[in-house]
């Protein structure tokens, strides 16, 4: 074989070609110095050309190994990960880590910022003041071990080249191809040194599978690809038709995390975590089934060891955990506008994509590669499918801090909601569970 080259890549993708393990171990080891240009160009191919399980499993384990391995055999185990394939207003890892923790199972959780119209965890927790999601391997280990709990975003120690493939897929139009999403992520568990690893395949217009079927190949990908790199994974299909919870972006996210903990969230938010996190008690062996699991971390709400498990989890690592009682301390925006009712009725349609879009374009998402974001913005809903609304009466509520930005995001957010004259129900926040060998399972 040749010696690789980015333009032979390119080209031999472009052409439905298939890629022999040593081409894209030369890629994941000279990423770092590609042109923007060729490696956008080298996704773009991906996305339309596809790419075989075997090079899907190639690439996600030269990106895991692209940086340190975590060894997390001194940590009390076994150490827990989860991971959502992006959604709008989906702030279930600020929730679910410290809950789960809280119940005494070890969270060490790698994440990453946000892709196209969906927010990224790391992104939200920086609107917590001081708080640091780069931190060294063995804080990180340390604070597993004290806590439980610990957060890290890729960096130079923890799958850097999958760091630098996702920042270009979020300015290049190459974030929905089940390849790259399938080895983003569990390049990132794989580094992480989860035990267990529940992954949150998110379905709906929201999402970037729209439908059951295109989830459930994703979910399939990511269970044989873990399967055949030695580890067990579950996947949960989960709504995203309209967004989840009430807040879309940084700052208001991280504040309903907090009344979450609190027992004060959303209820389908609520009902998510519980149930996510009943799976992940049952993966670790630390309860006899799901539903007792469940009935655990309701408990650990209840009782305030979840919000107490918080405190310690932002104080760790370095953030300012009177955010718990004051979360005013994070970003504000000057303006909070609303988004009128044009008619009477009940709210039938609720499109997260518009939302997701209209909080992008308010300054919450990225429109080229390392732009900064306004942590402040977003958009606040007052009503989702099923709700009874009066002409007039406000929606939603965006956050703003540029005028000048309004009129789209206004535009966005009227256009997400369908009234019509007779009640609606939401659809199920779970679809499907698929265990191991993408057999589904009840939930």
């Amino acid at each position: 074989m040749a010696k690789p080259s980015m333009l032979s890549l390119i080209k031999t993708k472009r052409d439905g070609g298939e890629h022999a393990r040593e081409e894209l171990a030369w890629l994941v080891s000279n990423v770092k110095d590609v042109p923007d240009y060729q490696l956008s160009a080298w996704l773009m191919a991906v996305v339309c050309r596809g790419m075989s399980l075997a090079e899907t499993t190639d690439l996600t384990d030269l990106m895991a190994h692209s940086g340190q391995i975590m060894d997390l055999s001194d940590v009390p185990g076994p150490c827990a990960d989860k991971h959502s394939t992006g959604g709008v207003g989906d702030k279930v890892t600020l929730v679910l880590a410290p809950l789960v923790a809280s119940a005494g199972v070890t969270v060490a959780k790698l994440s990453g910022r946000g892709l196209g119209h969906t927010g990224g965890t790391v992104d939200k927790v920086e609107a917590i003041p001081g708080f640091n999601p780069e931190i060294p391997i063995e804080q990180f280990k340390q604070q597993l071990r004290e806590i439980r709990v610990a957060l890290a975003s890729q960096t130079g120690e923890l799958a850097p080249a999958d760091g630098i493939f996702y920042a270009m897929r979020d300015v290049s139009g190459t974030v929905e191809s089940i390849p790259l999403i399938a080895a983003s992520v569990l390049s990132k568990k794989i580094a992480s040194g989860a035990d267990v690893i529940l992954l949150d395949v998110k379905t709906g217009s929201g999402a970037f599978m729209k439908d059951d079927a295109s989830a459930k190949d994703l979910a399939d990908t990511m269970m044989e690809v873990g399967r055949r790199l030695g580890k067990q994974v579950v996947c949960v299909v989960s709504e995203m038709g309209q967004p989840l919870g009430h807040a879309v972006g940084h700052s208001n996210e991280v504040a309903e995390a907090i009344q979450t903990l609190q027992g004060n969230g959303p209820a389908d938010l609520t009902e998510l975590c519980v149930r996510l996190g009943g799976l992940i008690l049952l993966g670790a062996g630390t309860v006899s089934s799901a539903e007792a699991g469940e009935a655990k971390l309701r408990e650990a709400i209840a009782d305030g060891s979840a919000i107490y498990k918080f405190r310690e989890f932002v104080a760790a690592q370095g953030g300012d955990s009177r955010v718990v009682d004051h979360p005013e301390i994070m970003p504000q925006p000057r303006l909070r506008v609303p988004v009128e009712a044009l008619a009477d009725g009940f709210v039938q349609r609720l499109d997260a994509l518009p939302v997701g879009i209209a909080c992008k374009e308010l300054g919450g998402g990225r429109l080229y590669k390392g732009a900064p974001l306004d942590l402040a913005v977003g958009v606040d809903l007052r009503k989702k499918i099923g709700d009874r609304v009066q002409k007039g009466e406000a929606l939603a509520y965006l956050l703003v801090n540029d005028e000048a930005k309004l009129a789209v995001a206004v535009d966005a957010v009227q256009s997400a909601y369908g009234i019509g004259p007779v009640p609606a129900t939401s659809p199920d926040l779970i679809r499907a569970v698929y265990a191991a060998q993408a057999v589904p399972a009840e939930v």
